[in-house]
């Protein structure tokens, strides 16, 4: 019969899953690690493998390796791809912690009998809700908005508590894991090594020189291809004769065409979502959204039907982009949140 709970901690060879995997250890769990191969940047995994299995043997604990490069390309990647296509942002890492980090991994766990599943994210949970990280420069709760509730349960964060810097101060001081506290922080998207367009060049045609429009279709310049700009981008196109600042204020991907205009005119107050995923019931009601990332909640009314959530922000947003994450916040507390639609 077994004695003390076990925990499967996915691990990456950064300091934070391999705090991770200490610190449960020290409290007494019976951990076991997993590295996940998913994207194929070459070189990647040799070396980031060889740091978790150097972490998973200082911790004294047992490394599996599981080989998701495959749904990972399927299920991450090619919508990554065909979203830009399409004149959309996406988020691919809120997509691949529903289906890999939390979604395959979680499968893994059972396969392995573990009673629980912990990462090194800088977030909480209850059991019922996530909660926004202690440290909030590091906070990560914006990215798990799409995870699956039915597993929260199951989900351990133990640096939801605590800060960055005092995980690789602790790090430091542990004489074996002093390396790891001074690798270099991971990027945003695990693939994209210095833009998303240079992972774009190697599927689509990218630099495809285009017409730059005003609101009223007259072309008032040029671009060097739609792929190239996200809502609210202000630079890398032509505006003849223009003075100000203008602003991409929509995408055009059949013409090659981006709509440019006045900062002002790229205030949004309505927005739709759609492929939600709720912490709880109501379908009415007035709370705080996150529309992007590293930028602040702000109040508005939820109205939901049909999977469709219609929010009216009680304050303009500026540069909201279609294909990006809605998150609902009450306070700490994320409540849910969906994909843009339409604004």
């Amino acid at each position: 019969m077994k004695t003390k709970k076990k925990v499967l901690v996915g691990m990456s060879g950064g300091v934070d899953s391999t705090m991770t995997s200490l610190l449960l250890k020290e409290e007494g769990y019976e951990v076991e690690g997993l590295y996940m191969k998913l994207h194929s940047k070459p070189g990647y995994h040799e070396i980031h493998l060889a740091r978790a299995q150097k972490a998973a043997d200082f911790v004294g604990i047992k490394l599996h390796v599981l080989d998701l490069q495959e749904s990972f390309k399927k299920e991450v990647f090619e919508p990554f791809i065909e979203t830009y296509k399409k004149g959309e942002t996406p988020n691919p890492c809120a997509l691949c912690n529903r289906t890999m980090k939390f979604g395959e991994m979680i499968k893994f766990a059972d396969s392995v009998d573990a009673d629980y599943l912990a990462t090194g994210h800088y977030i909480k949970t209850d059991g019922k809700y996530f909660y926004q990280a202690e440290d909030d420069t590091k906070d990560q709760s914006y990215f798990l908005f799409y995870v699956d509730k039915n597993i929260l349960p199951r989900l351990l964060f133990p640096l939801g508590t605590k800060h960055k810097s005092d995980i690789k101060e602790k790090a430091a001081s542990i004489k074996g894991l002093e390396s790891f506290s001074s690798q270099a922080e991971s990027s945003e998207i695990c693939f994209v090594e210095t833009t998303y367009t240079d992972v774009l060049k190697d599927y689509v045609q990218v630099d495809e020189v285009g017409e730059v429009l005003d609101t009223q279709g007259n072309v008032v310049g040029e671009h060097k291809g739609y792929m190239h700009y996200t809502i609210g981008k202000r630079k890398g196109f032509t505006v003849n004769g223009a003075h100000d600042p203008h602003f991409v204020l929509s995408i055009n991907p059949q013409k090659n065409q981006i709509v440019v205009g006045k900062r002002e005119e790229l205030e949004c107050r309505e927005v739709e979502l759609h492929n939600l995923n709720m912490f709880h019931d109501e379908t009415e009601f007035y709370t705080t959204v996150k529309l992007r990332y590293r930028t602040k909640a702000v109040s508005c009314h939820v109205k939901i039907e049909n999977d469709r959530a219609y929010l009216t922000l009680e304050e303009g947003v500026f540069g909201v982009a279609v294909g990006q994450a809605a998150v609902f916040y009450e306070g700490e507390k994320l409540i849910g949140g969906g994909w843009i639609k339409s604004v």
